[in-house]
């Protein structure tokens, strides 16, 4: 967002660019008149421009859209039934155990089905961290 050092020089653009780096890719973004005022207002909060405020979100890591949040969304709930999945079968597994007095062959099979689901979840959470 708005670095501290721009605020310091009463920056509201962003900072010039050497020739040879000009910026010549030009996006025209068309708004309502609410949302127009919307990011007017922010602007305004944070004293830039609206199209730097455009620029910088868009650019920041931490910003997700709603594409990404939704992929990550899918993610978690297809995790979350697979796991219950396997915890139905685990719940089976040890009903059956307890009253055969011998432990099933398909425990085993089932218990690495779901230490393998770990690093899914681990790295689901990591882009839902924006990591």
């Amino acid at each position: 967002m708005v670095t501290e050092s721009s605020r310091l020089f009463g920056r509201k653009r962003r900072p010039n660019v050497p020739p040879e780096q000009r910026r010549e890719k030009k996006y025209v973004v068309r708004v309502s008149p609410d949302e127009d005022a919307m990011l007017r207002a922010r602007a305004e909060v944070l004293d830039v421009t609206v199209p730097r405020l455009m620029f910088e979100a868009a650019i920041d890591p931490q910003v997700r859209s709603d594409v990404e949040w939704k992929s990550v969304g899918s993610e978690l709930m297809q995790l979350r039934t697979l796991m219950g999945r396997l915890s139905s079968n685990m719940n089976q597994l040890a009903r059956f155990a307890n009253t055969e007095g011998r432990f099933p062959e398909e425990a085993v099979q089932v218990a690495a089905e779901y230490r393998a689901l770990v690093p899914r979840v681990n790295e689901t959470l990591r882009r839902l961290a924006g990591q």
